[in-house]
């Protein structure tokens, strides 16, 4: 996984677009953990801590904290 330093270097646009994919990956791995053909149960923490994230830098870079 990314560093958090990684994350504040990239463009808005970039994290947005970064910020989606990881959505798509989390509902695929729901999906897949679902029908039981997940096997890396972990996989899920650590899209939902990466989306987490993305959030958490998207809403300081609006609110001018860094």
């Amino acid at each position: 996984m990314a560093k958090i330093k990684e994350f504040r270097d990239l463009t808005v646009d970039d994290m947005k677009k970064e910020l989606e994919e990881s959505r798509q990956e989390l509902f695929n791995l729901r999906f897949r953990l679902t029908t039981k053909q997940l096997v890396n149960h972990r996989e899920v923490r650590r899209v939902k801590k990466k989306i987490a994230i993305l959030n958490t830098l998207l809403t300081e870079r609006e609110l001018g904290i860094r």
